[in-house]
């Protein structure tokens, strides 16, 4: 890996910068960088830099930035259970907006968790403090999967609801939508609650494909519903959380994961939102990820951005990858790392600058307000 000290360079050796990207090279994205800039969407860096389009500075948004780490958020969800919280619409608006009003970021993220479409269509579930989704009655046979029936609007009328006051709301700032990828649901179904080894969620896809793509199939129909739910009532673009297949060797995600995947992106592809596709320890599944569909490409904190343009295929952004942990560290350090990140950012096509995972529950609300800022004011620097 290149040290920060010969990053200056690095930029030099790659064709693509998405501060200066030539018309040419954006071709594929020029009616949309041509439509009526609607309620000022069409100008925002989010947007742009997803569509590998240039942008006065890199954008920022944080996984999880709405939530747990915000004494205002601890405030109005006591006494309220999780699930319970993403079936409010007041709740959701409030939650969604509390990190827009702290930090400079150029993107909401809807307040609502994977769970919830499982939850809306019947499936015993829970989300314990502490614990995780726990599952009442484990998914373990090919009788189970009666329980999966599809998901139709109705089922989620507050998701309706909510992301329509949103989109009112935040103006010209984006709102991205956001559901599970089908591994890490079937994980959840099949295992009962968060697993370490995913050991059963396995042993089904090697010893029972027929039943693990039969799961598969219904589990990917789920998240195209409710991603469709949330396009259809404002959200700008999605993300598809996949958070857990990063268990799955490369082989075994291309036989058994990828086709599933690549079909819910191309279910979305006729929509023209934006599609960002993110997983957890996935380093070695960057090439296939890349092939699902997905506009963007979420890496982690694992794999530095400039190795990762060499895994994706071409015609990606993407999106990260500052490891959360880096903030507890003394702001120079933040800073010095911050800075590596959108160094190595520039080698791609187009970057969101984002935490390698989400935001952790004890992280300083402050350092995240001060890092938005120097992403906007250092990336400002390096585009003039």
């Amino acid at each position: 890996m290149p040290s920060h000290a010969q990053l200056p360079c690095l930029s030099d050796a790659f064709s693509w910068d998405h501060h200066n990207v030539t018309a040419d090279a954006a071709s594929p994205n020029d009616d949309i960088a041509n439509q009526p800039d609607n309620g000022g969407l069409a100008g925002s860096p989010f947007l742009r830099a997803c569509r590998r389009l240039p942008v006065p500075h890199t954008p920022v948004w944080f996984m999880r930035q709405a939530g747990r780490s915000l004494p205002e958020y601890l405030r109005v969800r006591e006494g309220v259970p999780m699930l319970e919280s993403c079936t409010r619409p007041d709740l959701i608006a409030e939650i969604t907006m509390q990190p827009v009003r702290r930090y400079a970021v150029d993107a909401a993220i809807f307040y609502s968790d994977i769970m919830v479409p499982l939850k809306a269509i019947g499936v015993d579930l829970d989300i314990k403090p502490g614990v995780g989704p726990v599952i009442a009655d484990p998914l373990r046979s090919a009788d189970d999967l009666d329980a999966l029936r599809p998901l139709v609007p109705g089922d989620v009328p507050y998701v309706t609801e909510a992301v329509r006051g949103l989109v009112g709301e935040l103006g010209s700032m984006p709102l991205i939508g956001f559901a599970g990828g089908p591994f890490t649901l079937a994980a959840y179904l099949i295992e009962g609650g968060p697993s370490k080894n995913h050991e059963r969620t396995k042993a089904m896809m090697y010893g029972e494909p027929e039943l693990w793509a039969d799961l598969m199939g219904r589990l990917a129909d789920l998240t195209i519903a409710f991603l469709k739910v949330q396009i259809a009532a404002g959200a700008s673009a999605v993300q598809v959380f996949d958070s857990w297949v990063g268990a799955v060797a490369a082989h075994d995600y291309r036989e058994s994961v990828l086709p599933h995947t690549r079909r819910i992106f191309a279910e979305i592809e006729p929509l023209g939102v934006p599609r960002i596709h993110f997983g957890v320890g996935t380093g070695e599944l960057l090439g296939p990820m890349g092939e699902a569909g997905a506009d963007v490409v979420g890496v982690d904190w694992r794999v530095p951005l400039d190795e990762a343009v060499s895994r994706v295929e071409p015609g990606k952004a993407l999106q990260g990858n500052l490891d959360p942990a880096v903030l507890f560290a003394p702001w120079e350090t933040v800073e010095r790392r911050a800075r590596d990140v959108l160094a190595r950012g520039r080698t791609a096509e187009g970057h969101i600058f984002n935490l390698g995972h989400g935001v952790l529950p004890s992280m300083d609300p402050d350092v995240l307000a001060r890092l938005a800022d120097l992403v906007h004011e250092a990336s400002a620097e390096d585009a003039s």
